[in-house]
């Protein structure tokens, strides 16, 4: 989905140049404007220079931890924060939440779900930026207005379900896991097996026939997908 950056910033902070340099092609894929930092000190100068749309920061650099850039930011700047690091424990999830971070994702993550869970971060940082209204089939969604329309009828949806619905729509024919939608929709906690239940509950309210999806499909070993209804 080329373009969907709308060209908003993003600072790369990570000290590891290979993986700076695949997170840069992998959002200036999607549209997005990218700056790297490889340092404390550089991301220092970086920001004095010009504030991002989000910061892409890693926990471990050489000189200063991501973890006390991030308590900085916070005294003066609302700009989000998404940490990228190998550290994988609750406690470090659980720090760098507490201090400011929104959102925490660990290296095994693919490219793609990084850049999604970046979309997601900026998305509810600025809940109407870029947004449209997409189709599949008898299948309307206005992510802008928060509505959608299945068969010329309207289908009201809680909050949650429509952050499950818009993921799926934001990337048509790409298969998510049940613990990307969950992480993605819900965060870093909680019980996962909510992402069954609310796909079914999405289903009762958008398929035809729930017992035979046409929109939300069922990827066995995989996830889910969001199809045409074709």
């Amino acid at each position: 989905m080329n373009g969907e950056g709308s060209g908003a910033s993003i600072l790369v902070v990570e000290d590891d140049a290979q993986i700076a340099e695949l997170m840069r092609d992998f959002l200036e894929a999607e549209g997005f404007r990218v700056r790297h930092a490889g340092s404390g000190r550089e991301t220092r100068e970086q920001l004095a220079q010009q504030r991002p749309d989000l910061v892409l920061l890693d926990v471990m650099l050489p000189d200063e931890s991501g973890f006390d850039i991030c308590r900085r930011l916070r005294r003066d700047s609302t700009v989000p924060v998404l940490f990228l690091s190998a550290r994988d424990s609750d406690a470090d999830k659980i720090r760098g939440l507490g201090l400011g971070g929104d959102d925490y994702i660990v290296k095994s993550a693919t490219p793609a779900e990084v850049v999604a869970r970046v979309k997601a971060v900026l998305r509810r940082a600025s809940p109407t930026g870029g947004l449209r209204g997409v189709r599949f089939g008898e299948l309307e969604v206005d992510l802008a207005a928060h509505e959608v329309r299945c068969e010329g009828r309207q289908v009201d949806l809680t909050a949650r379900e429509f952050e499950l619905l818009r993921v799926l729509v934001e990337h048509p024919r790409q298969v998510f896991s049940r613990d990307q939608l969950f992480e993605l929709v819900w965060g870093s906690f909680g019980d996962r097996s909510a992402v069954a239940v609310y796909v079914g509950r999405l289903r009762q309210k958008i398929e035809p026939d729930p017992a035979k999806p046409r929109y939300i499909v069922t990827v066995w070993g995989a996830g889910y997908r969001l199809d045409s209804g074709a």
